[in-house]
């Protein structure tokens, strides 16, 4: 690995561990993301975006959402923070505390969807002319 900077560490290798020992809260409302379930958008789970590795994110909408257990209460500017950043980068950042997901999953989803849906979808660069075309 030698030549690596952390930035490429961080982005190959802990997406996958934390995908691997995801929270129970992670699992519970992955479940109901994945597969374009929500507003028809694709989701990635533990996206490395800049220094960070978010949640969810619907890279199409621009939409991140994080979910936040107890470590949090003692985080809240390396939170801020990182909601800066994500906004600086055309992110809208919704977190919800994981007993929200236990509590009311649907009120959840419901509030995402809301996002989602007032949000534009952002257009994919268009495909290269095909060979002896343009």
């Amino acid at each position: 690995m030698q030549g690596q900077t952390n930035k490429q560490i961080l982005r190959e290798h802990r997406p996958r561990s934390l995908r691997n020992s995801a929270t129970d809260a992670e699992r519970a409302l992955w479940v109901r993301l994945r597969g374009r379930q929500l507003e028809r958008c694709k989701f990635r789970r533990q996206h490395p975006f800049g220094d960070y590795i978010l949640d969810f994110a619907c890279l199409e909408r621009r939409v991140v959402v994080e979910l936040d257990g107890s470590q949090h209460f003692d985080a809240t500017a390396y939170d801020e923070a990182r909601t800066q950043f994500l906004q600086a980068a055309g992110f809208v950042v919704l977190r919800f505390w994981n007993n929200e997901v236990f509590g009311d999953i649907d009120g959840v989803l419901e509030v995402i969807r809301r996002e989602l849906a007032g949000r534009v979808r952002t257009p994919s660069p268009p495909n290269p002319p095909l060979e002896g075309e343009g």
